[in-house]
């Protein structure tokens, strides 16, 4: 009987564990065997199996031996020469080597092979016995594992009982060997950690979490060139690595991550066998095996096979087993058109090929056609009758190209007029068909089936695209037509034109209709307008909400409340308007001051046209009624414009819940198929720089309505985009412990208390959801926790905890509120002891004295930390620390970086002086956003910049000039000056005030260095950090 279909290391072994669990006889054992070769075929690199059969083998050699087992004495003389000792040491061999790149358990299978190794030979030790096992130990050692120590000392036994006086010499040269193995595992042990904890955790989702994340850095280790003197990462390390993933998780089941392994074996094929790499058909096949309904993985499947010269019998075979399996159409008929365009792609490169013969060239003539209708049968099975196929006819295009090549024309063009029925509507149908008559036309006379292509597409009233259609036709009547018909079609232009714009007033009206009666009801259905939201987005951020320049501090609770009950939230969507052919030259000042009259303008966006003739702008007013009053602007005239003045209702979607790196073209590029983007609005991150939600205004109501069916997709499988339309009334309350009164914020901890001792004292209320403990990069407590129960009760009933003492402390315990209030942002990378610059809190918190400081005597010095430290300044104030992170770990290893937008700028420690130049000569002047270009300099440089100014007045003439006498400083050279350290014990620091200077104390130099020896030295230029980068680090 047939083995049923299983999959995954855990399936074999469930289906060979039945199997010799029931073996009564020579003849079942040995089927037994077949089967674990049938499981090691399926899952090559799985441990559980390799062992499971490396026992298994194992038992059969003992158990034919002697009469102990119970064999008949027939079937144990059989057995002693099928599963003989040689055979058996061979089994655990091939088990050894084929699990040994697997990091995390490798070890289990080596360990007790050698154990056999040793024990056999303990019974008659020859020399060349013992320096086989002294090899095979060196080795292992050679190659990363877990357990490199747990080999060593097996070795350091070993040599001890069979080779003594040699036992310093071999440690010595073991350990020279294995030291690449152990940097490279060294590199691994942190994702190993996090991989082996979400495992024992049991939860899917972070194995897959921290699975993906470590295959991910993995697969790009093999690209780097290594640093000097450190280890290269060889690509097998990445294959068992996205082995064990695939073999033995649940991430077998996923068809993206076989997809991403194929794709590295296919970068990694020229150089495979150099590197031990495995064959890329067998995982392909293996691939489609796990995932039979990934119409991707078959269709590499075939373009593969193709690549590697396959007979057509072979390739048939492949089509088959691809429709034959009932899953294809699992996530639906796009998989089944995916595997398909590669098969009728393969079959037409088979009459393409040189030497292609006549059976070639009558493949493709009966397999295309049918492939075509065998699609959309399936289409049909599926979907029913009313199947129209693929939207973008990819399949058709391929039999009309090979109709076309073999010069069949009137057949290939019966195929476009076959489509025309059901593709009329689309655009992108007819400049294709256009398209391919303009390459079949004849050298001779006017291109007249082209003209009739454009002259039938125009004629469609449900055109999706007419506008762009009839800018075709026109440009194609001018280039290739007589002035008669360039004449008719520009009349026929001129009256479809006026009927395309009454039909988009009319989609327009309809949308806006639409969108109200939602917001009507939307507005019904909120609870609480007023409550506090963590996905409130309306939140100060736009110019004219900016506090004056000097006001520093939060706005008190009392005055945001009056203001809320005086003014409503923006409302964007009912107070903006988009106005259309502007003058290209247009500024925002002029702009203003044509729509003053109509209200206050809140903010203007600006953006020409691609053909630099006209400009867009989308203006938002203050109220509704001003916007409403401003479309009496429609049709009227600015210069020697006329103006298009259309409202902005459904235009603009709130966007949340995305990478905190994301940026203006990750957003473009995530929206690319829902319409054009005019622009896109950040939130300021002055005072809150946890911020993370933008406004994305897109041309037309049809596309923002398209955007927002991206609302909920996953990111990357971390994040879930959040894609709405924005609506002040449509806002959620806060959720979460602190929110729902849940947690509590205790403080006065003593320094020593775990969190397990935090939970058991808090536990007597009630169940305590989470507990965590504040820490300092250094790993020591703050002497605060957040304590979040189950239910808000129990939270309350903890408060009694307030003002009792605990261990050698009296806690101080209240309810957790939240803050807002966020001027500064740090991201850090492993422990810093550079102390923050005077004055600057946005450092992180200050750390406890050296004797709390397990790190403080090892701690850089001033002058070191000074060297490997930047700022760049000039960065907006919309940008957030994990792009300005992103954009600065390029140059090297990162400390910390601290994001300060009150002083436009941030401060970047890094790891070492060398990267801190390299990068500092890369970011000057380099383009953050699109018109600011970045400055690098010191500590003084930064917090000598003042925050960024925004104002919508209307400015008349060029503003202020400076003082008379006064001339502007330059640009100060780049300079790392030391960052002033805190006060420690026994140090006096100032409160902000310079003293009086001595009568004698030394003359300062240009740059501000004293001339007090060595102590005080010169910052460093742009040029003597390109001296230290180009040196090494060496000066």
């Amino acid at each position: 009987m047939a083995d049923p279909v299983v999959v995954g290391e855990d399936g074999w072994l469930a289906l060979v564990d039945e199997a010799s669990r029931t073996a009564g006889d020579l003849e079942q054992r040995i089927g037994v065997v077949e089967k674990y070769k049938r499981a090691i075929a399926a899952e090559p690199w799985s441990n559980k199996l390799w062992l499971a059969y490396c026992e298994w083998f194992w038992s059969l050699y003992t158990d034919c031996q002697n009469g102990d087992a119970g064999w008949p004495e027939e079937e144990q003389q059989v057995g002693q020469e099928l599963f003989s000792l040689a055979v058996a040491l061979d089994v655990w061999s091939e088990g050894s080597q084929a699990t040994q790149y697997r990091l995390n358990d490798s070890h289990e299978l080596w360990n007790r092979w050698m154990s056999i190794e040793l024990e056999q030979l303990s019974k008659s030790p020859t020399q060349g016995q013992i320096e086989r096992a002294r090899s095979l130990f060196f080795d292992r050692l050679q190659v990363p594992h877990a357990r490199w120590d747990e080999t060593s000392q097996m070795l350091s036994t070993f040599i001890t009982k069979f080779d003594e006086p040699a036992w310093e010499a071999t440690m010595i040269e073991s350990t020279r060997v294995g030291k690449v193995a152990k940097e490279l595992y060294s590199n691994r042990e942190d994702f190993e950690l996090k991989v082996k904890r979400a495992i024992q955790s049991g939860d899917k989702e972070a194995i897959k979490a921290e699975m993906t994340a470590y295959l991910a850095w993995e697969s790009t280790q093999s690209l780097y060139k290594p640093k000097k003197g450190a280890a290269a990462s060889p690509p097998i390390l990445c294959v068992a690595l996205y082995e064990r993933a695939l073999s033995s998780t649940h991430l077998g089941l996923e068809s993206s991550i076989w997809e991403d392994y194929v794709v590295f074996l296919t970068n990694h094929k020229d150089d495979a066998a150099e590197n031990q790499l495995p064959a890329l058909l067998p995982v392909i096949q293996r691939a489609t095996n796990h995932c039979p309904w990934s119409g991707a993985l078959w269709a590499r499947y075939i373009l593969s096979a193709e690549a590697e010269s396959l007979p057509f019998s072979s390739m048939e075979q492949i089509k088959h087993a691809a429709t034959n399996t009932r899953d294809l159409d699992r996530d639906g008929i796009g998989s089944v058109i995916e595997f398909y365009i590669a098969w009728c792609g393969y079959l037409k490169r088979l009459t393409m090929i040189a030497g292609a013969t006549d059976d070639d060239i009558d493949v493709a003539e009966m397999g295309l056609p049918t492939a075509l209708e065998d699609y959309l049968e399936w289409g049909r099975r599926r979907h029913g009758e009313e199947y129209r196929g693929d939207p973008l006819f990819r399949i058709e295009r391929i039999l009309i190209q090979h109709l076309t090549q073999k010069g069949s024309v009137a057949e290939a063009r019966s195929h476009w007029q076959r489509l025309v029925h059901i593709h009329a509507d689309s655009y992108e149908f007819w400049q294709q068909y256009y398209l391919w008559e303009m390459t079949v036309r004849s050298s001779v006379g006017p291109p007249t089936q082209a003209t009739e292509v454009l002259i039938q597409a125009i004629g469609r009233r449900t055109l999706d695209w007419p506008e762009k259609i009839m800018e075709v036709y026109l440009r194609h009547c001018h280039n290739y037509e007589e002035v008669d018909s360039l004449l008719k079609a520009m009349s026929t232009v001129h009256r479809l034109t006026k009927v395309v714009g009454a039909r988009r007033q009319k989609e327009a009206a309809e949308a806006a209709v639409a969108y109200a009666q939602q917001q009507h009801v939307s507005h019904y259905e909120t609870l609480d307008d007023d409550a506090p939201s963590s996905a409130s987005k309306r939140k100060r951020e736009a110019a004219s909400e900016e506090p004056e320049a000097g006001a520093k501090k939060k706005f008190k609770s009392a005055d945001q409340d009056a203001v809320r009950a005086q003014h409503a939230k923006r409302d964007r969507e009912n107070t903006t308007v988009l106005v259309a052919n502007l003058p290209p030259e247009v500024t925002q000042t002029k702009v203003r001051q044509y729509f003053k009259e109509y209200g206050h303008l809140n903010n203007v966006t600006l953006k020409t046209e691609a053909d630099k003739q006209s400009t867009t702008a989308l203006i938002e007013f203050r109220t509704p009624e001003e916007a409403q009053s401003a479309l009496l602007r429609d049709a009227k005239y600015f210069g020697g414009n006329q103006l298009q003045v259309t409202p902005g209702t459904g235009l603009t979607l709130y966007v949340t819940n995305y990478p905190p790196t994301a940026d203006d073209s990750f957003l473009r590029h995530l929206f690319k198929d829902c319409g054009e983007i005019f622009s896109i609005r950040w939130p300021s991150l002055k005072h809150n720089t946890h911020r993370r939600f933008c406004y994305i205004s897109f041309r037309t109501a049809i596309g923002a309505a398209a955007a927002t069916k991206l609302d909920g997709q996953s990111l990357g499988g971390k994040y879930t985009l959040s894609a709405k339309y924005s609506d002040p009334a449509n806002k959620k309350d806060r959720e979460g412990a602190m929110a729902e009164g849940r947690e509590i914020h205790i403080t006065s901890l003593d320094s020593s208390i775990t969190q397990q001792e935090l939970e058991e004292m808090c536990s007597k209320y009630g169940k305590v959801e989470r507990a965590r403990i504040l820490t300092t990069m250094t790993g020591e407590s703050k002497g605060a926790a957040f304590v979040a129960f189950e239910r808000k009760e129990e939270a309350t009933a903890s408060l009694e905890l307030d003002k009792t003492k605990f261990k050698s402390r009296i806690l101080n315990v209240e309810m957790s509120t939240g803050k807002n209030f966020k001027p500064t942002a740090t991201m850090a990378k492993g422990s810093s002891t550079s102390p923050g610059p005077d004055g600057g809190s946005a450092m992180s918190p200050s750390p406890a004295p050296e004797s709390y400081n397990r790190h403080a005597q090892h701690a850089p010095g001033q002058s070191e930390t000074s060297n490997r430290t930047i700022t760049l300044m000039n960065i907006p104030d919309t940008v957030n620390v994990a792009r300005v992170n992103a954009l600065v770990e390029q140059y090297g290893g990162i400390v910390k970086v601290v994001l300060r937008p009150d002083h436009q700028g941030a401060i970047i420690e890094y790891a070492d002086a060398v990267s801190a130049g390299k990068a500092a000569l890369a970011l000057e002047n380099h383009e953050i956003v699109p018109g600011r270009k970045l400055r690098t300099g010191g500590l003084k440089d930064l917090f000598a910049e003042k925050d960024e100014i925004r104002t919508d007045r209307i400015q008349i003439g060029q503003g202020k000039k400076p003082a008379a006498g006064f001339m502007q400083q330059s640009s100060a050279p780049v300079r790392r000056p030391g960052a002033g350290g805190r006060g420690g014990l026994g140090q006096k620091r100032g409160l902000g005030y310079s003293a009086p200077k001595a009568a004698n104390a030394p003359r300062a130099d240009a740059n501000g260095n004293g001339s007090a020896g060595a102590e005080n030295k010169k910052p460093k230029s742009n040029a003597d950090f390109k001296a230290l980068f180009v040196s090494g680090g060496n000066q």
